[in-house]
Protein backbone atom coordinates (compact mmCIF):
# COMPACT_ATOMS: atom_id res chain seq x y z
CA UNK A 1 0.00 0.00 0.00
CA UNK A 2 1.17 3.53 -0.75
CA UNK A 3 2.71 5.51 2.08
CA UNK A 4 0.03 8.20 1.85
CA UNK A 5 -2.75 5.62 2.13
CA UNK A 6 -1.21 4.04 5.23
CA UNK A 7 -0.87 7.44 6.88
CA UNK A 8 -4.50 8.19 6.02
CA UNK A 9 -5.73 5.01 7.69
CA UNK A 10 -3.70 5.73 10.80
CA UNK A 11 -5.12 9.25 10.94
CA UNK A 12 -8.65 7.84 10.57
CA UNK A 13 -7.94 5.48 13.45
CA UNK A 14 -6.78 8.34 15.68
CA UNK A 15 -9.69 10.55 14.63
CA UNK A 16 -12.23 7.86 15.52
CA UNK A 17 -10.83 7.71 19.07
CA UNK A 18 -10.84 11.51 19.35
CA UNK A 19 -14.46 11.74 18.21
CA UNK A 20 -15.54 9.14 20.77
CA UNK A 21 -13.92 11.12 23.57
CA UNK A 22 -15.34 14.42 22.28
CA UNK A 23 -18.80 12.86 22.69
CA UNK A 24 -17.99 12.02 26.28
CA UNK A 25 -17.56 8.31 25.52
CA UNK A 26 -14.84 5.99 26.69
CA UNK A 27 -12.60 5.29 23.65
CA UNK A 28 -12.96 1.80 22.28
CA UNK A 29 -11.64 -0.21 19.35
CA UNK A 30 -13.41 -3.05 17.58
CA UNK A 31 -11.31 -5.70 15.86
CA UNK A 32 -11.69 -9.20 14.55
CA UNK A 33 -10.73 -11.91 17.01
CA UNK A 34 -7.44 -13.67 16.28
CA UNK A 35 -8.18 -16.65 18.54
CA UNK A 36 -7.85 -20.13 17.07
CA UNK A 37 -11.63 -20.55 17.19
CA UNK A 38 -11.95 -17.69 14.69
CA UNK A 39 -9.25 -18.94 12.29
CA UNK A 40 -10.28 -21.34 9.55
CA UNK A 41 -8.55 -22.95 6.61
CA UNK A 42 -10.03 -21.73 3.33
CA UNK A 43 -9.75 -24.50 0.76
CA UNK A 44 -10.32 -22.18 -2.21
CA UNK A 45 -7.51 -19.74 -1.37
CA UNK A 46 -5.40 -22.52 0.20
CA UNK A 47 -4.59 -20.51 3.31
CA UNK A 48 -5.75 -19.77 6.82
CA UNK A 49 -8.14 -16.82 7.06
CA UNK A 50 -9.65 -14.97 9.99
CA UNK A 51 -13.37 -15.28 10.65
CA UNK A 52 -16.06 -12.69 11.42
CA UNK A 53 -16.07 -12.84 15.22
CA UNK A 54 -15.06 -9.54 16.79
CA UNK A 55 -13.80 -8.30 20.14
CA UNK A 56 -13.85 -4.83 21.68
CA UNK A 57 -11.08 -3.08 23.58
CA UNK A 58 -12.59 -0.34 25.73
CA UNK A 59 -11.22 2.15 28.26
CA UNK A 60 -14.42 1.50 30.20
CA UNK A 61 -13.11 -1.96 31.08
CA UNK A 62 -10.26 -1.89 33.59
CA UNK A 63 -8.87 -5.17 32.25
CA UNK A 64 -8.67 -3.75 28.71
CA UNK A 65 -7.18 -0.32 29.39
CA UNK A 66 -3.58 -1.56 29.20
CA UNK A 67 -3.93 -3.34 25.84
CA UNK A 68 -5.94 -0.42 24.42
CA UNK A 69 -3.25 2.06 25.49
CA UNK A 70 -0.56 -0.16 23.99
CA UNK A 71 -2.49 -0.37 20.71
CA UNK A 72 -2.89 3.40 20.49
CA UNK A 73 0.79 3.93 21.22
CA UNK A 74 1.87 1.40 18.56
CA UNK A 75 -0.30 3.28 16.04
CA UNK A 76 1.39 6.52 17.10
CA UNK A 77 4.82 4.90 16.79
CA UNK A 78 3.99 3.56 13.32
CA UNK A 79 2.65 6.93 12.16
CA UNK A 80 5.83 8.73 13.22
CA UNK A 81 8.07 6.06 11.66
CA UNK A 82 6.33 6.44 8.32
CA UNK A 83 6.32 10.22 8.45
CA UNK A 84 10.08 10.22 9.12
CA UNK A 85 10.77 7.48 6.53
CA UNK A 86 12.50 5.48 9.25
CA UNK A 87 12.13 1.70 8.91
CA UNK A 88 12.31 0.02 12.30
CA UNK A 89 12.16 -3.45 13.79
CA UNK A 90 9.84 -5.20 16.18
CA UNK A 91 12.73 -5.23 18.63
CA UNK A 92 13.23 -1.47 18.30
CA UNK A 93 9.54 -0.89 18.97
CA UNK A 94 9.68 -3.01 22.12
CA UNK A 95 12.57 -1.04 23.60
CA UNK A 96 11.32 2.33 22.36
CA UNK A 97 8.09 1.85 24.30
CA UNK A 98 9.98 2.22 27.59
CA UNK A 99 10.85 5.84 26.76
CA UNK A 100 7.11 6.62 26.57
CA UNK A 101 6.17 4.74 29.73
CA UNK A 102 4.44 2.00 27.76
CA UNK A 103 5.12 -1.33 29.45
CA UNK A 104 5.19 -4.68 27.72
CA UNK A 105 5.88 -7.87 29.66
CA UNK A 106 8.16 -9.06 26.85
CA UNK A 107 8.59 -8.69 23.10
CA UNK A 108 6.00 -11.36 22.35
CA UNK A 109 3.39 -9.09 23.96
CA UNK A 110 4.43 -6.08 21.86
CA UNK A 111 4.45 -8.29 18.75
CA UNK A 112 0.84 -9.27 19.51
CA UNK A 113 -0.19 -5.62 19.77
CA UNK A 114 1.41 -4.95 16.37
CA UNK A 115 -0.68 -7.81 14.99
CA UNK A 116 -3.76 -6.24 16.57
CA UNK A 117 -3.04 -3.00 14.72
CA UNK A 118 -2.69 -4.95 11.47
CA UNK A 119 -6.12 -6.45 12.15
CA UNK A 120 -7.75 -3.10 12.97
CA UNK A 121 -6.45 -1.36 9.85
CA UNK A 122 -6.22 -4.28 7.44
CA UNK A 123 -2.60 -3.38 6.66
CA UNK A 124 0.48 -5.59 7.17
CA UNK A 125 3.16 -4.30 9.53
CA UNK A 126 5.62 -4.07 6.64
CA UNK A 127 3.51 -1.17 5.32
CA UNK A 128 3.95 0.47 8.75
CA UNK A 129 7.72 0.19 8.13
CA UNK A 130 7.97 -2.23 11.08
CA UNK A 131 9.92 -5.38 10.31
CA UNK A 132 11.35 -8.40 12.11
CA UNK A 133 15.09 -8.92 12.28
CA UNK A 134 15.79 -10.16 8.77
CA UNK A 135 17.90 -13.24 8.20
CA UNK A 136 16.84 -14.58 4.79
CA UNK A 137 18.85 -14.06 1.61
CA UNK A 138 18.48 -14.36 -2.15
CA UNK A 139 20.89 -15.10 -5.00
CA UNK A 140 20.18 -15.27 -8.72
CA UNK A 141 20.07 -13.55 -12.08
CA UNK A 142 17.40 -11.01 -11.26
CA UNK A 143 17.83 -7.26 -11.70
CA UNK A 144 15.80 -5.09 -9.35
CA UNK A 145 15.35 -1.34 -9.08
CA UNK A 146 15.02 0.13 -5.61
CA UNK A 147 12.05 2.37 -4.81
CA UNK A 148 13.42 3.17 -1.34
CA UNK A 149 12.84 6.89 -0.62
CA UNK A 150 16.48 7.49 0.34
CA UNK A 151 17.92 9.45 -2.63
CA UNK A 152 21.16 7.44 -2.36
CA UNK A 153 19.24 4.30 -3.34
CA UNK A 154 16.08 5.37 -5.14
CA UNK A 155 16.27 4.20 -8.74
CA UNK A 156 19.47 2.23 -8.17
CA UNK A 157 19.61 -1.12 -9.95
CA UNK A 158 21.35 -4.27 -8.75
CA UNK A 159 21.69 -7.82 -10.02
CA UNK A 160 21.00 -10.20 -7.15
CA UNK A 161 23.83 -12.47 -8.25
CA UNK A 162 26.36 -9.69 -7.67
CA UNK A 163 27.23 -10.67 -4.09
CA UNK A 164 28.77 -14.10 -3.41
CA UNK A 165 26.92 -14.47 -0.08
CA UNK A 166 23.55 -13.45 -1.48
CA UNK A 167 21.53 -10.31 -0.78
CA UNK A 168 19.48 -9.89 2.39
CA UNK A 169 15.71 -9.83 1.88
CA UNK A 170 14.99 -6.64 3.78
CA UNK A 171 12.54 -3.75 3.49
CA UNK A 172 14.23 -2.12 0.49
CA UNK A 173 14.31 -5.33 -1.53
CA UNK A 174 10.74 -6.22 -0.60
CA UNK A 175 9.43 -3.07 -2.29
CA UNK A 176 11.88 -3.04 -5.23
CA UNK A 177 10.63 -3.35 -8.79
CA UNK A 178 11.60 -6.30 -10.96
CA UNK A 179 13.46 -5.08 -14.05
CA UNK A 180 14.93 -8.16 -15.73
CA UNK A 181 14.83 -11.84 -14.80
CA UNK A 182 16.73 -14.58 -16.60
CA UNK A 183 15.70 -17.40 -14.27
CA UNK A 184 12.77 -19.73 -14.82
CA UNK A 185 12.27 -21.08 -11.30
CA UNK A 186 12.78 -20.39 -7.60
CA UNK A 187 14.40 -22.84 -5.20
CA UNK A 188 13.77 -22.02 -1.54
CA UNK A 189 16.26 -23.68 0.81
CA UNK A 190 15.88 -24.09 4.56
CA UNK A 191 19.51 -24.27 5.64
CA UNK A 192 22.35 -21.83 5.15
CA UNK A 193 24.82 -24.62 4.50
CA UNK A 194 22.97 -25.89 1.44
CA UNK A 195 22.27 -22.35 0.22
CA UNK A 196 26.01 -21.62 0.32
CA UNK A 197 26.73 -24.94 -1.38
CA UNK A 198 24.27 -24.17 -4.15
CA UNK A 199 25.93 -20.81 -4.81
CA UNK A 200 29.36 -22.47 -4.92
CA UNK A 201 28.05 -25.20 -7.26
CA UNK A 202 26.51 -22.54 -9.57
CA UNK A 203 23.04 -24.00 -9.16
CA UNK A 204 21.55 -20.69 -10.28
CA UNK A 205 23.19 -21.22 -13.69
CA UNK A 206 22.94 -25.00 -13.97
CA UNK A 207 19.22 -24.97 -13.17
CA UNK A 208 18.41 -21.41 -14.25
CA UNK A 209 17.12 -20.68 -10.76
CA UNK A 210 16.78 -17.96 -8.18
CA UNK A 211 17.98 -19.29 -4.83
CA UNK A 212 16.39 -18.20 -1.56
CA UNK A 213 17.67 -19.04 1.90
CA UNK A 214 14.63 -19.15 4.22
CA UNK A 215 16.81 -19.52 7.35
CA UNK A 216 14.41 -22.01 8.88
CA UNK A 217 10.83 -20.79 9.01
CA UNK A 218 10.66 -18.11 6.33
CA UNK A 219 9.93 -14.61 7.70
CA UNK A 220 6.81 -12.92 6.39
CA UNK A 221 8.78 -10.57 4.17
CA UNK A 222 10.51 -13.55 2.56
CA UNK A 223 7.22 -15.33 2.02
CA UNK A 224 5.78 -12.18 0.47
CA UNK A 225 8.82 -11.87 -1.80
CA UNK A 226 8.53 -15.51 -2.88
CA UNK A 227 4.88 -14.87 -3.73
CA UNK A 228 5.87 -11.83 -5.80
CA UNK A 229 8.35 -13.90 -7.79
CA UNK A 230 5.66 -16.47 -8.45
CA UNK A 231 2.76 -14.12 -9.19
CA UNK A 232 4.52 -11.27 -10.99
CA UNK A 233 7.16 -13.23 -12.90
CA UNK A 234 5.35 -16.55 -13.20
CA UNK A 235 8.24 -18.50 -11.67
CA UNK A 236 7.41 -21.92 -10.21
CA UNK A 237 8.63 -22.33 -6.61
CA UNK A 238 10.32 -25.45 -5.25
CA UNK A 239 11.07 -25.90 -1.55
CA UNK A 240 13.91 -27.92 -0.03
CA UNK A 241 13.93 -28.58 3.72
CA UNK A 242 15.31 -31.02 6.23
CA UNK A 243 13.53 -34.36 6.43
CA UNK A 244 11.61 -33.85 9.65
CA UNK A 245 8.16 -32.60 10.74
CA UNK A 246 9.53 -29.08 11.10
CA UNK A 247 10.76 -29.08 7.51
CA UNK A 248 7.32 -30.18 6.34
CA UNK A 249 5.79 -27.28 8.24
CA UNK A 250 8.31 -24.78 6.82
CA UNK A 251 7.23 -25.84 3.33
CA UNK A 252 3.53 -25.74 4.16
CA UNK A 253 3.73 -22.21 5.60
CA UNK A 254 5.22 -21.00 2.32
CA UNK A 255 2.45 -22.78 0.44
CA UNK A 256 -0.57 -21.93 2.60
CA UNK A 257 0.45 -19.36 5.18
CA UNK A 258 0.18 -19.67 8.95
CA UNK A 259 -2.55 -19.37 11.55
CA UNK A 260 -0.59 -16.59 13.26
CA UNK A 261 -0.85 -14.43 10.13
CA UNK A 262 -4.41 -15.41 9.17
CA UNK A 263 -5.42 -11.75 9.35
CA UNK A 264 -2.97 -10.91 6.53
CA UNK A 265 -3.48 -12.07 2.94
CA UNK A 266 -1.01 -12.44 0.07
CA UNK A 267 1.69 -14.16 2.09
CA UNK A 268 1.32 -17.63 0.62
CA UNK A 269 2.29 -19.22 -2.69
CA UNK A 270 -0.38 -21.90 -3.27
CA UNK A 271 1.36 -23.47 -6.28
CA UNK A 272 4.74 -23.91 -4.56
CA UNK A 273 5.97 -27.50 -4.34
CA UNK A 274 7.77 -29.25 -1.49
CA UNK A 275 10.27 -31.39 -3.35
CA UNK A 276 12.16 -32.74 -0.37
CA UNK A 277 13.76 -33.92 1.67
CA UNK A 278 10.84 -36.32 2.14
CA UNK A 279 10.48 -39.05 4.73
CA UNK A 280 10.37 -41.55 1.88
CA UNK A 281 13.72 -40.16 0.66
CA UNK A 282 15.35 -41.34 3.88
CA UNK A 283 14.79 -44.94 2.86
CA UNK A 284 15.18 -44.44 -0.89
CA UNK A 285 18.58 -42.73 -0.58
CA UNK A 286 19.67 -44.61 2.56
CA UNK A 287 20.38 -41.35 4.37
CA UNK A 288 22.11 -41.07 7.73
CA UNK A 289 19.49 -40.29 10.37
CA UNK A 290 18.98 -39.59 14.04
CA UNK A 291 15.99 -40.50 16.19
CA UNK A 292 13.09 -38.11 16.60
CA UNK A 293 12.68 -36.68 20.08
CA UNK A 294 9.43 -36.03 21.94
CA UNK A 295 9.16 -32.53 20.47
CA UNK A 296 9.44 -33.94 16.93
CA UNK A 297 6.75 -36.53 17.64
CA UNK A 298 4.44 -33.90 19.09
CA UNK A 299 4.89 -31.72 16.00
CA UNK A 300 4.18 -34.73 13.76
CA UNK A 301 0.91 -35.37 15.60
CA UNK A 302 -0.03 -31.69 15.26
CA UNK A 303 0.50 -31.94 11.51
CA UNK A 304 -1.70 -35.01 11.36
CA UNK A 305 -4.57 -33.01 12.88
CA UNK A 306 -4.02 -30.05 10.55
CA UNK A 307 -6.52 -29.99 7.63
CA UNK A 308 -3.81 -28.85 5.22
CA UNK A 309 -2.08 -32.22 5.44
CA UNK A 310 -5.08 -34.38 4.50
CA UNK A 311 -3.89 -34.62 0.89
CA UNK A 312 -2.64 -38.19 0.12
CA UNK A 313 0.91 -36.96 -0.58
CA UNK A 314 1.29 -35.18 2.75
CA UNK A 315 -0.45 -37.98 4.62
CA UNK A 316 1.95 -40.50 3.09
CA UNK A 317 4.98 -38.58 4.31
CA UNK A 318 3.52 -38.14 7.80
CA UNK A 319 2.85 -41.88 7.97
CA UNK A 320 6.39 -42.63 6.87
CA UNK A 321 7.90 -40.31 9.47
CA UNK A 322 5.70 -41.99 12.06
CA UNK A 323 6.88 -45.41 10.96
CA UNK A 324 10.57 -44.51 10.90
CA UNK A 325 10.60 -42.31 14.02
CA UNK A 326 13.78 -40.88 12.50
CA UNK A 327 14.83 -37.66 10.74
CA UNK A 328 17.60 -36.49 8.41
CA UNK A 329 19.21 -33.18 7.52
CA UNK A 330 19.70 -31.81 4.02
CA UNK A 331 23.44 -32.19 4.53
CA UNK A 332 23.05 -35.95 4.99
CA UNK A 333 23.47 -36.39 1.23
CA UNK A 334 27.13 -35.53 1.79
CA UNK A 335 27.75 -39.18 2.57
CA UNK A 336 27.80 -39.62 -1.22
CA UNK A 337 30.08 -36.62 -1.81
CA UNK A 338 29.60 -32.87 -1.56
CA UNK A 339 28.21 -32.55 -5.10
CA UNK A 340 25.72 -35.43 -4.93
CA UNK A 341 22.73 -33.28 -3.95
CA UNK A 342 23.35 -31.04 -6.98
CA UNK A 343 24.39 -33.70 -9.48
CA UNK A 344 21.82 -36.37 -8.61
CA UNK A 345 19.17 -35.49 -6.03
CA UNK A 346 18.07 -32.07 -7.29
CA UNK A 347 17.75 -33.14 -10.96
CA UNK A 348 15.73 -36.20 -9.88
CA UNK A 349 13.32 -34.07 -7.86
CA UNK A 350 12.85 -31.31 -10.40
CA UNK A 351 12.14 -33.94 -13.06
CA UNK A 352 9.18 -35.19 -10.99
CA UNK A 353 7.43 -31.82 -11.29
CA UNK A 354 7.91 -31.06 -14.99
Amino acid sequence: MRREDVLARLREFGLSLYEQMSRGEFPRVKLRSRTLKNIVYDVESKQFVIGDKTVVRSAANLRQIKSLTQLIWVAYFAYNSIKANQPTTLRDLYYNAEAFGIEFEDQSESNEIVSDLETVLGIPREDFMIYPEERSAIFGDLVVEYTHPDPDYYGKRINLSSHPDGVMIGPALLSAEFVECNADKVIAIETGGLFTRFIAEKVHRRFNAILIHTAGQAPRSTRRFIRRLNMELGLPVYILTDADPWGMHIAMVIISGSANAAHITDLNTPDAKWIGVWATDITKYKLPTEPMDERDIARLEALRRDPRYKDPFWSREIDEFNRLKRKAEQQSFSRYGLSYVVDKYLPDKLALFK
